[in-house]
């Protein structure tokens, strides 16, 4: 199984609309994915590792495939729809990584 993680930086004034990303953005990528995405997770930055610290990532989005393939095949077809959707809810440049599922 893989991950593909979608890191938005905790950047100084930039804005992150979590209410859209969870019920609009989240659901849309699920739809258009369809069932080659095998679940989501969506997680809220809330602290560093030091006490009253920020949080290195405002939010971060979990999509998870059978493989790197089935991503790239499900997701290629609708990039342009998912990329278009994302100044609505921020205005900050996701940091992706795909990583392969261990335990």
């Amino acid at each position: 199984m893989i991950k593909v993680s979608v890191l938005y930086p905790n950047n100084e004034g930039s804005k992150f609309n979590m209410s859209y990303y969870c019920n609009s953005h989240i659901p849309m990528v699920q739809e258009k994915l369809g069932k080659a995405c095998k679940g989501v997770a969506v997680e809220q930055g809330v602290s560093g590792a030091t006490p009253g610290s920020r949080p290195a990532f405002v939010a971060m989005g979990h999509l998870y495939f059978d493989s790197v393939g089935e991503f790239q095949s499900a997701f290629g077809p609708h990039a342009n729809a998912i990329m278009a959707d994302i100044p609505k809810y921020t205005d900050i440049q996701p940091l992706i990584q795909i990583s392969e599922v261990k335990i």
